[in-house]
């Protein structure tokens, strides 16, 4: 009877390990095929990529590698108070980003402005034309602002949207006085280098909606004829036709002939900190006004830039709305335009 069950054990055994290493080759065998069909895929999606690169086609070779890689989601951690220690609560975040964006942007008390908002002597009316310019100048694929609405909407509906944009924009132009929706804007804070603990480490990003946007592109048309008057030719960025490229090339040209003459030379770099945060709104008016840009326009921006709100979009929510009381949006389309006008006044002043 025992030699009975120990040849049955004996059996079961040496049928468990056959199918236990029958598995492990089929394992292995599977991860072999898996590894190969891996490779195969990137080969080609490789492939792909340089072959869009070869012809030039720059948005599809971007997409190619967003699709390719996967989107990468940013994670906020925890980030320090003004004392140094170290926040890990949803709401103590949230609290700390919104004081340290609320005094970012707080106007100064001995900086106030006076302007009575209304101007009588309107430049030309804005044409169905000029909107539908704008709308479709502006960017595909682009982050939504604070209505939540695509700009592919507006695409869909075409000539619909243009008129009731246009209306709008219309009202906006006659009276001055913009749509406090419009008024508002979503920040997102995107870490830059240093560490990410600290909320000064982080450049904040405006979401503004593509309706808002659409008046800005028609603003920024009418002060680009001041704009290439006044500025100076030495004035590379935030430029049609220019870049750096153009001041690039012409360092190569000075070291080029620095070193033909053996003459030294010396270059001096300046990093602004906090460059479109630290903007002072009425300065900015005034150089406006010395530069000969209309008053219409002028309180138009005036008027943009008065009473506006912004919250702040954190991984744990976003903050409560807060006044901004000076500075550009980075993200917003008049912004590198307005900075250039007062950094180029300053400079030359």
């Amino acid at each position: 009877m025992r030699l009975c069950k120990m040849a049955v054990r004996g059996g079961l055994t040496n049928s468990c390990e056959k199918k236990r290493s029958k598995k492990q080759r089929r394992n292995a065998e599977f991860q072999r095929i898996a590894r190969r069909d891996k490779k195969a895929f990137f080969s080609d999606q490789c492939k792909e990529i340089e072959e869009k690169n070869r012809m030039g086609k720059t948005r599809d070779l971007f997409k190619k590698i967003r699709d390719t890689k996967g989107t990468f989601h940013a994670k906020m951690g925890s980030i320090k108070d003004r004392n140094g220690m170290d926040l890990t609560e949803a709401e103590d975040i949230k609290k700390r980003w919104q004081e340290y964006t609320e005094e970012l942007y707080k106007k100064d008390l001995h900086n106030s402005d006076n302007h009575d908002g209304v101007i009588t002597h309107l430049e030309p009316d804005i044409l169905e034309c000029e909107v539908k310019w704008a709308l479709e100048s502006i960017t595909t694929n682009k982050a939504r602002g604070g209505d939540g609405i695509p700009l592919e909407l507006f695409q869909i509906l075409k000539d619909d949207a243009v008129k009731v944009l246009h209306s709008i924009c219309q009202q906006i132009w006659k009276t001055q006085q913009w749509p406090q929706d419009w008024k508002r804007s979503v920040f997102i804070p995107i870490p830059k280098k240093g560490n990410a603990k600290e909320c000064s480490n982080y450049c904040t990003i405006a979401l503004i909606s593509h309706a808002t946007k659409v008046m800005l592109k028609i603003v920024q048309a009418r002060l680009q004829q001041y704009m290439n008057r006044e500025l100076p030719d030495v004035q590379a960025g935030f430029r049609k036709g220019r870049g750096n490229r153009d001041q690039i090339a012409n360092i190569r040209w000075i070291m080029e002939k620095a070193r033909e003459f053996q003459r030294s030379i010396y270059f001096c770099f300046i990093d602004y900190a906090k460059t479109f945060d630290c903007v002072d709104h009425n300065k900015l008016w005034k150089i406006l006004k010395e530069m000969g840009i209309p008053d219409h326009l002028i309180c138009l921006l005036r008027n943009l830039y008065a009473d506006q709100e912004a919250t702040i979009r954190t991984g744990h929510g976003t903050t409560d709305w807060f006044q901004i009381g000076k500075g550009v949006h980075q993200g917003c389309i008049l912004s590198p335009c307005l900075f250039v006008y007062l950094n180029s006044m300053q400079s030359t002043s």
